[in-house]
């Protein structure tokens, strides 16, 4: 208990942190000391080469966009705020935990999680996932398992299914709007989405 004590009063601001992330102090304490093996160097800070560590992302066909979500446009470091804050996406969502007036949206509620779903197809941050983003992202997961043909009439299919104003694009709201069997049949989103669905922390 000591030991755990002493770890959480080296990190600053953590009464806050764990509020903003709903980690228990054993959760913020585990994720501290797995950032600290992850930064060799001790820095104080991951730039992306520091994820290569991590087995299940270098296996992951889309890691690179995975990794690529932890950091804000032109920075090269994420400080362990905000890896935990990133982190917290992937959390159940807790449907016990209390909703204070006035408390922002929790990090782990659907629409986050959908949001940072999103934001891994729509790689050039226009607020649309394209029909290119789209297949780039399905060849990566789908790999040599269909035909570039089939790649193709999934693309079609889910964009004319998701794209309600018609406009060739999937935007953020027609992406909260469609329906999970559509998302699961098309394997649109699915791996991204249940992982951050359902992952435990």
């Amino acid at each position: 208990m000591g030991s755990t004590s002493s770890t959480l009063l080296k990190i600053p601001n953590v009464e806050v942190l764990m509020q903003e992330t709903g980690f228990s102090p054993a959760h913020i304490i585990r994720l501290h000391d797995r950032f600290k093996a992850l930064d060799k160097k001790g820095r104080g800070h991951l730039c992306p080469q520091d994820f290569g560590a991590i087995k299940e992302l270098a296996m992951n066909p889309i890691g690179d966009r995975i990794i690529g979500a932890f950091f804000s446009p032109g920075k090269e470091t994420v400080d362990f705020h905000t890896f935990v804050k990133i982190l917290a996406h992937f959390r159940p969502v807790d449907k016990n935990r209390p909703k204070e007036p006035n408390s922002p949206e929790p990090i782990n509620s659907r629409s986050n999680k959908l949001r940072f779903a999103f934001q891994l197809y729509d790689q050039d941050k226009d607020g649309k996932i394209s029909r290119d983003e789209l297949l780039k992202v399905l060849r990566a997961m789908l790999g040599m398992q269909v035909t570039e043909e089939q790649l193709e009439s999934i693309a079609d299919r889910t964009i004319q299914e998701a794209d309600l104003d018609r406009d060739d694009a999937i935007s953020f709201e027609e992406f909260r709007k469609v329906s999970p069997e559509i998302l699961h049949s098309r394997c649109f989103i699915k791996a991204p989405v249940i992982m951050l669905m359902e992952r435990d922390c």
